[in-house]
């Protein structure tokens, strides 16, 4: 912000939907009650300052080599709008998929199909949870039109795609551009394999308002949605990560889960996959 005296007249900071509170209870660092929906940019934020345990720190260390246990937006939030001598607009930004993506988001979809997979596994919980997303070039001329946007001038906006689907609608949004002609089977938690579990609360959906900058600046996505899935997947097939963890592909553990499936339940979920494409 000292910088900023000297070259600007207003900070642009890109933040991100985890200050809110309803991160906080998704990843079970907030005790009580679940947050109401949807999440807009008056919401109360968390009041632990610690985002993610240690555990999921190593993990995203590998992408992220400058990570620490300190890693908090609200005190760069707090900074930001505590500096009378700057203007400011903050944008609140979701999970952010698209070419470039260094979390690969949506390589262990595609890298099951392309290995032949038929059936592919959730867990009843996290095949219903719902949270924010945005196509990277949507997410960058959001950041643009605040940029240039007086009337963004101390104010905090909420970027992502509406309406949020479900990760089983999401998956099965890409599965289908990629033809694939395999079903999603639906698990109780205790009978899903452990590493296809998602730590934290998924009763805690993180279905987000991005009406004000909708309205109040004009935005609209210049990339649709399925167009978006299909440049993703695009870079996704040819710029497959690095490094992969091969336990995440454990697929003599989920034939094993799926053997414990009637066979009808199968039949009816793989009916209810073609309704949600």
């Amino acid at each position: 912000m000292q910088t900023a005296h000297e070259i600007g007249q207003r900070v642009v900071a890109i933040s991100s939907m985890d200050v809110y509170r309803a991160w906080g209870v998704a990843l079970e660092l907030e005790a009580g009650p679940l947050d109401p929906l949807p999440i807009t940019e008056d919401s109360p934020l968390r009041t632990t300052r610690k985002v993610y345990p240690e555990e999921s720190l190593k993990i995203l260390r590998n992408t992220f080599t400058w990570l620490n246990e300190d890693y908090d937006k609200i005190a760069v939030e707090e900074a930001i709008q505590g500096d009378p001598a700057v203007s400011w607009s903050i944008l609140r930004l979701p999970m952010v998929y698209g070419p470039g993506d260094p979390l690969h988001r949506f390589f262990p979809l595609l890298k099951r199909i392309t290995d032949g997979r038929s059936t592919i596994l959730f867990s009843e919980d996290f095949a219903a949870w719902r949270g924010p997303r945005g196509y990277v070039e949507n997410v960058a001329h959001a950041i643009a039109v605040v940029a240039t946007s007086d009337r963004a001038a101390g104010r905090i906006y909420n970027i992502c795609d509406e309406p949020s689907l479900s990760e089983h609608a999401w998956q099965s949004k890409i599965a289908k551009q990629m033809n694939w002609k395999g079903r999603f089977v639906l698990l109780p938690r205790g009978q899903t394999p452990k590493h296809l579990l998602q730590p934290g609360n998924a009763a805690q959906h993180l279905v987000a308002s991005s009406d004000r900058i909708r309205t109040g600046l004009g935005y609209e996505e210049p990339v649709e949605l399925e167009e978006a899935i299909r440049r993703t997947i695009a870079w996704e097939q040819q710029n497959p990560p690095g490094i992969v963890n091969p336990q995440q592909f454990d697929y003599s553990a989920e034939d094993a889960a799926l053997t414990q499936v009637p066979w009808e339940n199968q039949e009816n979920q793989g009916k209810e996959n073609q309704e949600e494409a």
